[in-house]
């Protein structure tokens, strides 16, 4: 655990975890007033040109992101990630009429700041099927795909695709086991037979061969040769509760990843957990969980992440779905102790980067959004594992269908969209320390 870190007096504030005492002033120094005038300096340019790449920008001219320690980095510059969640990206570019919402928020991102979106890279037998029955795949929503990824870097957006679902949406494990026992070669009617049936996970594979050696039509390049992609991302939120040792989905996180890495050693990897403590951690870190059950779905964050070829962990926030009958401050009390215990894991037990993927609060707890982004900027200004937050999710005005509790529109609410791009401002002007204001003018 890095030792400025434990400085934490363990408790967030009404307006916002922070940290107590003169010693925790971030270690690189820089003094506020410098600091003030920087971040000025950093929304006046987010404001007029969002801190994107310009669009005749080449593949050629990206970097790969990388991984050193507990850090991203592009270029042996350290990367803090401030991005979205939005999983409809290759749906919607699919149809004519449709694909310029995709359009509509990269650039509603971009002004503010964000630099990574989360999307699913997957949709298996559903509504615009990628894959249409086991290792059969539609050109047409592959080129869909072709046309999100070229359009994310037109718009300065690196993108985190996720490859399967656990959950039915769009397909996912359930529907690889139906098609199995469809076809009369499935071991078991069971959802989790996707992860032990070896006739599955052969077709998973061929799935991860086909999108990882993907050439795109418009660029030209292999997906696995894209520095587009900022990371692949092996499932979204996987469990497998009929296994609540962990050694099956252990298993198979253990071989995909090693497919994946295999076929492609460019991309950074991350499993795409919730962060769920399970069997192998110890009591104490059992007991960040939201309730004891959540020890018994087959997921063990630590086990999991500490995966060889897995190269950045994965956590969820969710304290409103998590803690139903909690009170305001309850939630955010415990979203400060659930990000505080996996930045500690991040530095003291894995020794890798903590992206927290996707994090939610319900329309009558966002408030607490400040609490949770300064939690992870603090980290980061310590030289923490925290290595950014994706929000869950942004959506165009005119896509209520796809709305839930969590979807925000960007324009909508002044007060979020100030919060993520002051959080895209502070992370920059980490980024950048005392070069900040002649980084701020290039880029803009």
């Amino acid at each position: 655990m890095n030792s400025s870190w434990s400085r934490w007096n363990g408790k967030p504030s009404t307006s916002g975890a922070k940290p107590s005492g003169k010693r925790m002033r971030p270690r690189n120094g820089l003094l506020r007033p410098a600091i003030g005038f920087a971040l000025c300096i950093l929304v006046m340019c987010l404001t007029v040109k969002a801190l994107k790449l310009q669009p005749e920008q080449e593949h050629s001219r990206l970097s790969f992101v990388e991984r050193s320690g507990t850090r991203f980095m592009v270029d042996g510059r350290v990367v803090y990630v401030n991005g979205w969640n939005s999983f409809w990206l290759m749906d919607q570019a699919v149809e004519e009429g449709s694909r310029g919402r995709v359009t509509e928020i990269f650039r509603a991102a971009a002004g503010l700041g964000l630099t990574v979106c989360r999307t699913y890279a997957f949709n298996d037998g559903d509504r615009h099927a990628l894959q249409v029955s086991l290792g059969i795949f539609d050109e047409k929503v592959f080129e869909a795909l072709d046309w999100v990824i070229v359009e994310a870097q037109r718009h300065g957006i690196r993108l985190l695709l996720s490859l399967v679902n656990n959950w039915q949406r769009h397909g996912g494990k359930t529907q690889y086991v139906k098609w199995a026992w469809e076809e009369g070669f499935g071991l078991s009617a069971s959802n989790d037979s996707f992860f032990f049936d070896p006739s599955i996970r052969s077709y998973f594979k061929i799935y991860l061969k086909t999108i990882l050696t993907r050439k795109n039509h418009l660029s030209g390049i292999e997906y696995r040769e894209d520095p587009t992609i900022f990371a692949w991302e092996l499932m979204n939120e996987p469990r497998c509760a009929s296994d609540v040792s962990g050694d099956t989905l252990q298993e198979w996180i253990e071989e995909m990843a090693e497919h994946v890495k295999a076929i492609d050693k460019k991309h950074l990897l991350t499993v795409g957990l919730e962060g769920f403590y399970g069997p192998t951690s110890s009591p104490e870190k059992k007991g960040v969980n939201p309730e004891k059950w959540y020890a018994d779905v087959g997921s063990d964050f630590l086990r999991n992440s500490k995966t060889p070829a897995i190269d950045f962990a994965s956590v969820h926030i969710y304290p409103d779905k998590w803690l139903p009958h909690a009170n305001l401050s309850e939630k955010t009390s415990y979203a400060f102790k659930w990000i505080v215990s996996h930045i500690e894991d991040g530095e003291k037990e894995l020794a890798k980067p903590i992206l927290f993927s996707e994090f939610g609060l319900s329309d009558k707890n966002k408030d607490s959004y400040k609490s949770i982004l300064d939690t992870i900027y603090y980290s980061a200004a310590m030289d923490g594992a925290a290595a950014g937050a994706l929000i869950w999710q942004l959506l165009p005005g005119e896509m209520e269908n796809y709305n839930d509790d969590f979807s925000i529109v960007p324009g909508e609410s002044q007060a979020i969209d100030r919060l993520l791009k002051e959080q895209s401002c502070r992370l920059m002007a980490l980024r950048h320390g005392k070069n900040l204001a002649r980084a701020a003018s290039a880029i803009c």
